[in-house]
């Protein structure tokens, strides 16, 4: 099958393989890193406000523990499928190696369109998650957090009903919480922050004025809203335009502005799923555009911040020749035939688990912070976010310009060299 047509999990293993072959693995390991230690799927049964029953599908796939607990969000998503969840499993194992914390990793997901639910029929479905897994999970063993769909509020039902369960309070066990139930200060905008602590190091490496600099970015979410926020604010760059989905009319816009896009504006008129008042926005002089306008923006860096797969082998080749980087906010949103492309054209890429391992890295602290029940100040969080991230990406860079080899594949080296000896430390390979 053709690379760009690869589903997510399908697509991982193929990057796997790839690094794995280079690396001469040998064959039974590769194997055992290909696929998940574990896998979870279950029925949720939710009394919906009408007094009926749903039946809901719930995953949690935890893909390597080597290195530590699992660790990584979980999504709900109407689209949401076992082999996506897998993906994104192992796409946090090495994650979480590469940027050097004692995490595996893992992920989680529910078959639902969130914004359809009330905060009670929410609340139910959180904690029936739990309800199933909680056997499974926990500080120790399996570390959830909030993903696409989920909040901080979701996180927090979710800790509490794991702590009723396991009969003693428990905040580490679940991680993106609010502040009042154990939260760590800086990690709503861990994520989108870290994807610019990349860009700001590829930039010097690259010898790019940060200033003078613009970006495309796609998505609206939580990543996107604070890259956005801190390639302005941080870097002194311009963001050309940002892209939503509309939940409404389900399908996809570009909103930009010839001055550039105020992040800060457009998150007053962002509901909680990332979707924009469209009317709003023309009123405050914003082109709404096509759903791929932001990827042929003459812009600097091009961060896809949504979901997986965005950038692939048919539209690739419409990227502007201006565009010197691609930072991965979003997991797995480049396929392997497009990097390809991406390789082709010198465009240097921050790979996805390098660019937006600020959530995770916070996570961690989070998990830190509640085991310490000692909480830092937000400075000091962001402090270690950036000394995290930045020792992370050089060590990637060092291997790329060492071996003359893509980002890509550097992440990949390190990160499963670390997983590998991890394994063969413990005695399992």
């Amino acid at each position: 099958m053709p690379a760009n047509h690869l589903n997510a999990f399908e697509m991982a293993q193929h990057q796997f393989d790839a690094i794995a072959a280079k690396l001469n693995i040998d064959s039974a390991v590769r194997e055992v890193l290909r696929f998940p230690e574990r896998e979870f799927r279950f029925q949720i049964p939710v009394r919906m406000d009408n007094g009926k029953i749903r039946v809901f599908f719930g995953f949690r796939v935890q893909h390597n523990d080597a290195r530590g607990p699992s660790k990584g969000g979980i999504r709900f998503a109407a689209n949401e499928t076992l082999d996506t969840v897998r993906a994104l499993a192992m796409w946090m194992t090495w994650k979480t190696a590469v940027a050097d914390i004692p995490l595996g990793g893992g992920k989680g997901g529910v078959v639902v369109d969130p914004s359809q639910l009330s905060v009670g029929e929410k609340e139910r479905l959180c904690r029936g998650w739990i309800d199933q897994v909680w056997h499974d999970i926990g500080p120790r063993v399996d570390v959830p957090a909030p993903d696409v769909g989920t909040t901080p509020q979701m996180m927090a039902w979710m800790m509490d009903e794991y702590s009723k369960l396991a009969g003693h309070y428990s905040p580490s066990a679940i991680t993106g919480k609010p502040l009042g139930v154990g939260g760590s200060l800086g990690r709503t905008e861990a994520t989108g922050f870290g994807v610019v602590d990349t860009i700001r190091e590829a930039m010097k490496h690259l010898r790019i004025k940060p200033d003078k600099s613009t970006a495309a970015i796609q998505g609206f979410g939580n990543v996107a809203q604070y890259a956005a926020i801190a390639f302005k604010k941080t870097l002194g760059g311009k963001v050309l335009c940002v892209s939503c989905y509309d939940r409404n009319d389900q399908k996809s816009y570009t909103f930009s502005r010839r001055d550039g896009i105020d992040p800060e504006f457009l998150q007053t008129i962002t509901d909680q799923y990332g979707t924009i008042d469209k009317e709003k926005a023309k009123d405050a002089g914003y082109t709404i555009e096509d759903a791929d306008a932001w990827l042929t923006k003459d812009a600097d860096v091009l961060i896809p911040a949504a979901i997986e797969g965005q950038i692939n082998g048919d539209n690739a080749s419409r990227i502007s020749p201006q565009v010197k980087i691609v930072a991965e906010g979003a997991n797995g949103p480049t396929t392997p035939e497009a990097d390809a492309i991406l390789q082709q054209r010198n465009i240097f890429n921050i790979p996805d688990f390098l660019c937006n391992a600020g959530g995770v890295i916070c996570s961690y602290f989070e998990g830190v912070q509640n085991d310490m029940n000692y909480y830092w100040d937000h400075e000091a969080v962001l402090r270690r976010l950036d000394q995290k991230i930045t020792k992370a990406f050089h060590g990637v860079l060092d291997v790329a310009v060492k071996r003359d080899m893509y980002m890509r594949d550097a992440s990949y080296i390190i990160a499963i060299d670390r997983v590998v000896e991890a394994m063969e430390l413990r005695g399992w390979i």
